[in-house]
Formats: structure tokens, sequence, C-alpha cells
């Protein structure tokens, strides 16, 4: 049985620690529920601090239904959260968040394996930053995903 699924289970000693990172392609943040900053160690060796913060998740199963959805909130009183979505969505960047879970006793790896979203939509009030990312999109994406254009395909022009 895995540390986690001892410590959902049943409780024990460890604390678990929830870790967000946001990105836009050109800044990141990394975010953790709680009071005090926590340093942990990505999988890739990187060594990061996550800044506190009041968050609430609700984690998306992985089924067929086309809607897994990831959905959770920031807290905004400082107003960091909605000025980075806002410059964002209107520079029109792509933003993605992988979502980590650490126990306290081992601050060095990630308990399981990250999951990586694409952030979908989201909204701002002055209190609260609600986002909703997803797995993979399913539902928009294009089919036939390739499809033949002049700039793949230039022999086409002579058809």
């Amino acid at each position: 049985m895995s540390i986690l699924k001892r410590l959902y289970a049943s409780a024990g000693p460890e604390i678990i620690h929830e870790v967000l990172q946001i990105s836009d392609g050109l800044t990141t943040y990394y975010l953790t529920r709680g009071w005090d900053p926590l340093m942990v160690m990505l999988e890739d060796g990187g060594i990061v601090t996550c800044t506190p913060c009041g968050m609430d998740l609700a984690i998306p199963a992985r089924n067929d239904d086309g809607t897994q959805d990831l959905k959770f909130a920031l807290s905004n009183i400082d107003g960091i959260a909605s000025a980075f979505i806002r410059s964002a969505l209107a520079a029109r960047r792509s933003m993605s968040l992988v979502y980590r879970v650490y126990t306290s006793d081992d601050l060095g790896a990630p308990a399981h394996a990250p999951n990586r979203f694409k952030i979908k939509s989201g909204t701002v009030t002055a209190t609260q930053a609600s986002i909703t990312a997803g797995y993979f999109d399913l539902l928009d994406t294009g089919w036939p995903r390739n499809t033949y254009n002049l700039n793949k395909f230039p022999g086409l022009r002579y058809l």
C-alpha cells in the first residue's frame, strides 16, 4: 500500500501538500495550500519555493465521458492571480497546470506522477480566481487531425 493510500484511508503523522504549477510560457507560479512557504524538489531535480495561498481543488476522474475537468479556486486578495490570468488571456497565451502531491516526510519527490492539465477557462472576482483545466479537450479536437493544405503539401496547387 502506498503512503498516499494509507494517508487517505486512515490518516497518519504525515501531512499531504498539494502543489500547483501554473505557467503561461513566460511566467511560472508555484502555489501550495497553507500559510507557510514550502520548498520542494521537482521530478527533474530543480528546487522551487511554493507560495502559500488559499486554495480549493476538485480533482477529476480519468474516464471517457469527455469532461475531465479540474476545478480550482485561488485567493485573489493580493491581485497576483487576477493580473496573471488577465494578461495571459489578453495576449491569447495558452496556460498549463501541473498538479503534484507531496508528503511532509519526503519533499524530495512527488508522491505520485504529476498530473498535467491545460487551462480551459476562468473567472476572476475581487476575492478569488476560479479556473477550469482538463487533461485533454477531446470534444474540441478537430477531425481529421491531418488536413491537406498548401503549406504542408505544395503539390496540391497543380491538381
